[in-house]
């Protein structure tokens, strides 16, 4: 462990410096060891995010850990989270990398993250060359592989190429430049006439469009032509499904496999949107989920040989005709998923994946069975039942919100009502399936246009019938947090005073 001198120069200044302890370390052995290491960690670690969604809970696990957030979605009561309290100016963000590079630069936030001491570890959902750089100023070591890695890992081309390498299969596809309705007819004329095009980046609700004829390609002709390769796949009937895993020195760790919720009117007005996840044992046969683990362990390996480690999530879709499993796309990060990945009891008897990712991070030497590890986590026993819901402003309206729900534990009322039971900053505190957790995004003040996150909603139990239907309880929860909310529409009187600011025109998780 590095070793922190403080010494005072001759105007009584103290100015510390960090010596490194060569002195060999004694390797930490298995899970006991790892978790003491944490609960005793004296590094500065932080997420950094426009919320802390996406690692709520992780505080309880590490010595030190902070968030650092745009957005306080506890109105400053949760203990661990720092929110600058001015709003600076900036340009419009368009993306989770400014609203981040927005934080690392303000001031309130420069001196929190100093005042904490040198040689912090970050987190961050999402981030760019320049987030990169402003983190080395504040000395602090990213622990994900480098922006421009990532990016190449999300092209959701190379994510299909890294795929062949690694012996997963894809949805029959071909992937090629399209310069016209004529042009992809021809280059796709195997696939069939129904077809899905993606777009190498971006959220799947957004950039993934579904094709059959011409009149549809014209829709989103632009998209497609602007770009110098497209993913082109046969349409499948398929179930998204989505799991998350963690590429280590000693090999991929894989969590259990997860249903998505996609496109549900009711949460999201994107066709092809994520709106949500179940975890619960019997969600897919032994079969799938035997396939998917594979799978995911053999990207995982590849992912390795590529140079990448740490933290990913893969989407696969599964054949509701054929019963094959295939890959969707990588994530090449934490995501929305993470939530119920390191809440879920297969991590908490153990500890959650998050952890694992960190632990590649600590410069620190330590064994692991992964193997072991991996058949515990396949065990039906060890999966509880959870969901969440993502809930979007479905409509086609800006409105000011003028009431909105306060993070925490609600219950369920007879007549379809709900009622705030009591502040709780994560979502083990759901004791039953009468009650859910509800994390707040958007505040009073706030605009809601189409597509802004209003918050999540986290319960105990099922969300989805066994025909993927949002089941009558989904449905009551989803009209019950909206009531919850009041606004009045945004009158545009082309003064900057009053002009919403959106938060959220992108995906925040």
């Amino acid at each position: 462990m590095d070793i922190k001198i403080e010494k005072q120069d001759k105007k009584g200044q103290v100015k510390s410096t960090i010596k490194k302890n060569n002195k060999k370390q004694k390797p930490l052995k298995g899970i006991s060891d790892i978790r003491r290491f944490f609960y005793t960690n004296d590094k500065p670690i932080y997420f950094i995010s426009a919320t802390n969604f996406n690692l709520l809970g992780a505080d309880e696990w590490v010595k030190g850990f902070k968030f650092i957030t745009y957005i306080n979605c506890f109105n400053h009561q949760h203990p661990n989270v720092f929110t600058p309290k001015e709003e600076l100016p900036h340009a419009e963000f368009e993306s989770i990398e400014d609203i981040n590079n927005y934080l690392l630069e303000h001031k309130e936030v420069v001196d929190y993250i100093r005042s904490r001491g040198e040689g912090g570890k970050a987190l961050l959902l999402m981030f760019d060359e320049k987030t990169e750089e402003l983190a080395k100023k504040l000395g602090l070591e990213i622990c994900f592989p480098s922006a421009k890695m990532r990016t190449q890992m999300d092209n959701k081309v190379n994510t299909n190429r890294i795929a062949e390498k690694a012996g997963v299969p894809c949805v029959p596809n071909v992937l090629s430049k399209v310069n016209s309705y004529e042009h992809l007819c021809k280059i796709s004329k195997h696939l069939g006439k129904d077809l899905v095009i993606q777009t190498p980046f971006g959220d799947s609700g957004h950039t993934t469009f579904f094709i059959s004829n011409e009149e549809e390609y014209k829709k989103h002709e632009e998209e497609i032509l602007k770009e110098v390769e497209v993913k082109i796949m046969k349409r499948i009937n398929c179930r998204g499904s989505a799991i998350e895993a963690c590429v280590t020195r000693h090999g991929t760790i894989v969590a259990p496999l997860m249903t998505e919720l996609v496109g549900f009117k009711e949460l999201t007005p994107y066709k092809g949107g994520w709106c949500g996840n179940e975890i619960y044992p019997e969600a897919f046969t032994a079969s799938i989920r035997r396939k998917a683990r594979e799978y995911t362990q053999l990207f995982g390996d590849q992912l390795r040989k590529e140079g990448y480690k740490g933290y990913f999530e893969l989407d696969f879709l599964i054949d509701q005709d054929t019963k094959e499993i295939y890959l969707g796309e990588l994530n090449p990060r934490v995501t929305g998923a993470s939530s119920i990945t390191n809440h879920a009891v297969f991590a908490l008897s153990d500890m959650p994946l998050f952890l694992f990712h960190l632990m590649e991070w600590m410069d620190y030497p330590y064994t692991l069975n992964v193997k072991r590890i991996n058949a515990r986590w396949a065990k039906k026993e060890n999966i509880d039942s959870w969901g969440q819901l993502i809930v979007k402003h479905t409509a086609e309206t800006v409105d000011k919100i003028t009431k909105a729900p306060k993070s925490g534990i609600y219950k369920m009322n007879q007549d379809g009502t709900i009622t705030y039971a009591r502040l709780d900053t994560h979502r083990r505190a759901v004791e039953s399936e009468e009650e859910a957790f509800f994390l707040r995004i958007l505040d009073k003040d706030n605009y809601q246009y189409e597509g802004a996150d209003l918050g999540i909603l986290v319960m105990r139990g099922r969300l989805m019938t066994n025909k993927f239907k949002l089941n009558k309880r989904a449905e009551q929860w989803i009209n019950a947090i909206r009531a919850e909310f009041t606004s009045e529409p945004y009158v545009n009187d082309n003064s900057t005073e009053h002009k919403p600011l959106e938060i959220g025109g992108f995906k925040l998780m």
